[in-house]
This record gives C-alpha cells, sequence and structure tokens, in this order.
C-alpha cells in the first residue's frame, strides 16, 4: 500500500504557479495516513513550469514528489488533468489517493475516478486505520451524521479532503528526490476550452485566512452586545466571525458565519463567546489549532473541543479579558 497526495497550483497574480493552501492540508494528511499504515508517502504537481513548485515538495518527508510537466496542463482542463493523472497512477501505482476538495478536484475527480471503475469519497472529515486499513469520515445531512466509509474495490482508491479537516502546520520535513513526468497529451485530447477561474464571490472578510478569530453565539443574547465582542476582538487582533443564529438574526453579516453552511476556519486560536457546539458549528472550525470557550453552560458541548474553558457569565469574564489583554500590551 502507497499514499499519493495530488496537490493544487493555480497562477498567482504575476502568472507564476503558486499553491492553493489546501494543497499542504492534504499533505499533511498523506504523511499521517502513511505513518499510521507504516507505508510510504508521494506527492504529485500538474502543471507548466512547475519546478520550484517541485523543489518546495522536496524538502518533504516523500518517498518520491512527482512534478507533471506539460504545455496543456498550463491552464486547467478536466480532460487533460483526467489523462495526465491516469498515466502517473498507471506508473506509480499508488493505493491511495487523496484531493484537497476545492472546486477544481470537484469538476475532474469524478470523471478520473469513473473512467478507472472506482468511486471517490468526497469531502472527508477525518480517518481512522482498522486492522490495517483506512477508514474514512464523511458528514451528513449538515454535519449532523458522521458516516465511516471504507473502499470494497482494489486500487487505486480516491478521497478529497474538507477544508481544515486535517492542519497544514502538520507537514513534516525532510527530503524527497523530485521526478519530472511527460504525460502524451495532444490538443485534440482535450474538449473544453480553458475559460477564467472560478472565484467565489469577493469578501469583505476572509476568516478562512485569519489567524485568531473571536467567534459569538446566542448567548451575547442581542445585537447590542456586539460591541463589546467586537473591543474583544480588536485587544487580541483577532476577527469577529459567529455562530449561523447570530447571523440569520442580522446582528452581524452572512460572511462572518462559520460552520457548514458558513465559512471553513483553521486559526491558531478560536475564542468561542456564548456559543453552545452545535455539530453544524464545530464543522466549520474544528480545525482550529487552539479552541478557548467561555460559556456560563458546564455541560455545553463546546468544552468537549475546547482545549481551554471559562465555565461563567461572558459579560463578566469578557471585560475583564479585554482589561487583562490590554494591560499585558
Amino acid at each position: 500500500m502507497s499514499i499519493l497526495a495530488v496537490l493544487e497550483q493555480r497562477p498567482s497574480p504575476e502568472g507564476k504557479p503558486a499553491w492553493n493552501r489546501m494543497s499542504w492540508e492534504t499533505l499533511a494528511a498523506a504523511q499521517q495516513m502513511a505513518r499510521e499504515l507504516n507505508q510510504p508517502a508521494s506527492a504529485a504537481v500538474l502543471g507548466a513550469g512547475i519546478v520550484e513548485l517541485g523543489g518546495e515538495l522536496a524538502s518533504r518527508q516523500l518517498e518520491k514528489v512527482y512534478g507533471v510537466e506539460h504545455e496543456l496542463l498550463r491552464d486547467y482542463t478536466p480532460d487533460a488533468y483526467s489523462s495526465a493523472l491516469r498515466q502517473l497512477l498507471d506508473q506509480v501505482k499508488p493505493s491511495l489517493v487523496l484531493f484537497p476538495h476545492t472546486y477544481q478536484v470537484r469538476d475532474f475527480l469524478p470523471k478520473l475516478a469513473t473512467s478507472l471503475g472506482r468511486v471517490a469519497v468526497s469531502d472527508v472529515v477525518a480517518h481512522r486505520v482498522d486492522q490495517g486499513e483506512v477508514v474514512l469520515v464523511r458528514q451528513l445531512f449538515q454535519g449532523k451524521v458522521n458516516a465511516d466509509v471504507r473502499f470494497a474495490t482494489g486500487a487505486p482508491n480516491f478521497a478529497s479532503l474538507q477544508a481544515g479537516a486535517y492542519r497544514a502546520d502538520r507537514v513534516t520535513a525532510g527530503a524527497a528526490p523530485v521526478e519530472l513526468v511527460a504525460p502524451a497529451l495532444t490538443p485534440s485530447d482535450i474538449r473544453t476550452q480553458p475559460q477564467d477561474l472560478f472565484r467565489e464571490s469577493q469578501r469583505a472578510v476572509d476568516l478562512s485566512a485569519a489567524e485568531l478569530i473571536v467567534s459569538v453565539g446566542r448567548g451575547i443574547k442581542e445585537a447590542d452586545n456586539i460591541p463589546l465582542l467586537q473591543k474583544l476582538a480588536d485587544a487580541l487582533g483577532a476577527e469577529l466571525a459567529a455562530s449561523r443564529p447570530i447571523c440569520d438574526a442580522g446582528w452581524l453579516p452572512m460572511e462572518r458565519q462559520v460552520g457548514s453552511s458558513g465559512q471553513t476556519v483553521a486559526p491558531k486560536m478560536y475564542l468561542a463567546v456564548g456559543i453552545s457546539g452545535a455539530i453544524q458549528h464545530l464543522v466549520g472550525m474544528k480545525g482550529s489549532r487552539v479552541v478557548v470557550a467561555i460559556n456560563k453552560d458546564a455541560n455545553a458541548p463546546i468544552f468537549e473541543v475546547a482545549d481551554y474553558g471559562i465555565v461563567g457569565d461572558l459579560f463578566q469574564v469578557v471585560p475583564e479579558l479585554i482589561e487583562a489583554i490590554q494591560k499585558s500590551k
């Protein structure tokens, strides 16, 4: 058994290939699974002019790095990517192939898997190893149910990983050889013309890039108390976010919602204030490095995932916390 992580790159504003941030999360997952299975992990990147990206991967703990290079891979098309990956898989023969769950992967992965008579498990949030086999966990009904998935077919098997499910900072350094692969592609293989890259609608704030987040829930009681939490966020240099009820009520804009129907975040610290910890909210912040919770209900589910918890009235705790932070500065 071996694991191959297929990482995603896109042109930067300067036109040079640059990593999608979720690629490093996928690499971390591949390394973790490889350690648990005592099997090798490799990584691949597709594109044109990707020598520098391959060099970056060469400084990670991998068996090998595959740079799949071709001019017809410069602009993404599902035909070119699927064909190039089929050729790579025929050469490498991995048992499990991991991808970041991006819009691009969602476009070509079903095509790739179907062409090989395999299925792809999408939006994986966790895994475990059971009797030498990987069991993948994905969520159903907006996070209300966790489903365990095992592969019943032969290799290769495919899975895409939800943003924030694995931590990019856990990628292990090392040294790996780089092998350049030139797939056999011709213009006649490409049935579609490359279009502009998909971009999400512009947001005033990108919570997924925030290192510190203060998130508020029903416990703040009314909209007039939002400024108190904004003051806490400002003191910490953090972004202000919220659970769904707060955004549904219009107390904060929808773009600040964290959860299964909002943004997925993975900050260095996530401070949950007055949030009970419904599963739909936990889906969006489970990748946080450190979780701090303030809630007057000692039995609130948020404390089950918190690294640090304060049981108390937030209207007493938050002002004292702001004062202590300001004094420390």
